[in-house]
């Protein structure tokens, strides 16, 4: 698909919920995440528009498009099929950063399209865009028997050690991004796939 110089060619969607009392949940690992990848390229990701932060930036020569969407995690395609409708970005374009209970902490999974696997913020994009697009998962590990449920879990507070493990692997992430907009996705799967 070809793009106007001045349109955005791909979308970096990292997912998490907005507020103080989520900033250092399992469920924010794709906040997390692509701040990290905002502050390698000397951005911020602070603009208001399409119910997310946003900021446009350069990657590997392509103009893309931050977002963390702030309408709760439940409800974040909506947020990535209004700037997918406005900047006419396919799905395949629009690549998503998130958390994965099934994967220990310090692994990525890396996948071209698939289900949501029980993930709500998933589900929202695919009942949005629809399947096809890629996506980054970040392990968070699975609940450790202290907490009450799933939900207790994905919203509690990571333990140091959970959080120095997935944070050691923002820059795997970063070259994933880059890649994966390079057209050398199955190159970035061999490669941080764990």
């Amino acid at each position: 698909m070809l793009f106007k110089k001045s349109a955005c060619g791909y979308i970096i969607v990292g997912l998490g919920n907005p507020g103080k009392k989520y900033e250092n949940t399992p469920h924010n690992a794709g906040f997390m995440a692509i701040d990290y990848i905002a502050d390698t390229l000397n951005c911020k990701i602070t603009r208001s528009k399409f119910d997310a932060l946003t900021a446009t930036t350069e990657l590997f020569g392509e103009k893309v498009f931050l977002m963390k969407p702030q309408t709760f995690m439940n409800l974040s395609g909506n947020a990535i099929r209004k700037a997918a409708d406005f900047y006419k970005i396919p799905p395949e374009n629009i690549i998503v950063i998130y958390d994965d209970i099934a994967i220990m902490p310090g692994k990525l999974r890396i996948r071209l399209q698939g289900s949501a696997g029980g993930h709500n913020g998933i589900k929202s994009i695919i009942s949005n865009i629809g399947d096809t697009f890629p996506r980054i998962k970040i392990g968070v590990g699975d609940r450790r028997g202290n907490e009450s449920g799933l939900v207790d879990f994905v919203i509690g507070n990571f333990s140091s050690r959970d959080k120095k493990e997935m944070v050691s692997r923002f820059d795997d992430i970063f070259l994933a991004t880059q890649d994966i907009i390079k057209g050398e996705s199955n190159l970035a799967m061999n490669k941080f796939n764990g």
